[in-house]
């Protein structure tokens, strides 16, 4: 599965220096609006700590961790929707992602410009949302437009098409996002189809100080309980500190890490809540090739799972070898487990479980 987040936020809340942290990119950052003209795409390796772990009992030429296409928008500001600042030109560029991580400044610190002239998170929430409301709005009255048209013709995907596109624009003309709706599975299909920007889920990201990673500060809680109140997720990291310590090598980074009271850089976080919004999971092949973690949602099939590494492999699926990480790591070895009969045969009603590791069979 390609995993894509667009990353959005007002301007100087530390977007690119995030965007920096996770892809070592080297986009711009600067103490300015709009220092972000393009937007950056960047891929990002998720931290697994599993697949060290496989790699200590099975020697493999090369690892391979599941991976995140970050897409950094250019600050957005209040009336970009309208053509304010650089306008609604980067909004397009995040109608495809699978989720929203919407940055927020959660800091004080007078030598860092706010674009409205001071720190206040739920403001600032609010001006994005309503940007990207405005935006999907404009989209979707074209689209009722388009349907209440050909709905007079009777046709009834016409009439369908036209009654999902009145609540659509009914909900959005009241300020509410896309995702607030309790959608049918009907009309989640043509949610998807339109790609409306507010259909996406948003983990907010609070962008703290130091003495932030520790405790949360009052603009954090303020965040939590938004959050709360919309089912959204919420992530605390200080992006200026993730920017050192994507450049430090792995020893200086645990002993930095321990400096700051941390067991986690905050980019591992990010990546784990990222997943657990979208409801995916990891799973893990291993041979003398390479060891790899593939992405697939929750509940997938074993048929479903092996679809992911070539479609070859879900239509000519007979059965999986599974086990699981914990028994490798007693027992040593796949034979060992075989042996101890820790090594099980699932055909194509088993569902996966995060962290199994499997080989599949299939006919060509």
């Amino acid at each position: 599965m390609a995993l894509q987040a667009g990353i959005v936020g007002l301007p100087n809340v530390g977007k690119s220096t995030l965007f920096n942290a996770l892809t070592a990119a080297g986009a711009e950052s600067a103490n300015y609006p709009f220092c972000t003209i393009e937007p950056n795409v960047g891929v990002v390796a998720v931290p697994d700590p599993r697949l060290e772990q496989i790699a200590s009992k099975i020697t493999a030429q090369k690892i391979i961790p599941t991976s995140v296409e970050i897409v950094d928008i250019a600050g957005l500001v209040r009336g970009a929707s309208r053509g304010e600042g650089l306008g609604n030109q980067f909004l397009g560029n995040i109608r495809a992602v699978d989720a929203i991580l919407h940055v927020v400044r959660c800091f004080d610190d007078p030598d860092v410009t706010h674009v409205d002239g001071g720190v206040d998170p739920l403001r600032d929430i609010e001006t994005i949302n309503l940007e990207l409301i405005f935006a999907d709005l404009e989209s979707a009255e074209r689209r009722l437009d388009k349907w209440h048209k050909a709905a007079k013709s009777g046709d009834k995907e016409a009439v369908r098409e036209r009654d999902f596109a009145e609540r659509l624009v009914e909900t959005l003309t009241e300020g509410q996002p896309a995702r607030a709706v309790d959608w049918t599975e009907d009309q989640r299909t043509l949610l998807r189809r339109a790609q409306m920007i507010t259909a996406r889920p948003v983990l907010y990201v609070c962008n703290v100080d130091e003495e932030g990673l520790t405790s949360d500060n009052a603009h954090v809680t303020r965040v939590r309980e938004h959050a709360a109140a919309e089912g959204s997720g919420v992530v605390v990291l200080c992006a200026k500190v993730e920017a050192e310590i994507s450049e430090l090598e792995a020893d200086d980074r645990d002993e930095f890490l321990s400096d700051l009271g941390l067991e986690e850089p905050g980019l591992s976080v990010l990546a784990q809540a990222t997943y657990d919004l979208l409801g995916l999971q990891t799973y893990f092949t291993a041979g003398e090739k390479e060891i790899r973690a593939w992405t697939i949602g929750r509940g997938w099939t074993a048929p479903q799972a092996a679809g992911v590494i070539h479609t070859d492999f879900e239509r000519g699926f007979i059965k999986a070898e599974v086990y699981t990480i914990p028994d490798l790591l007693e027992l040593g070895s796949e034979a060992a487990m075989k042996a101890a009969g820790r090594l099980r045969i699932e055909g194509k009603e088993y569902v996966v479980k995060d962290g199994d590791v499997m080989h599949f069979r299939f006919n060509v």
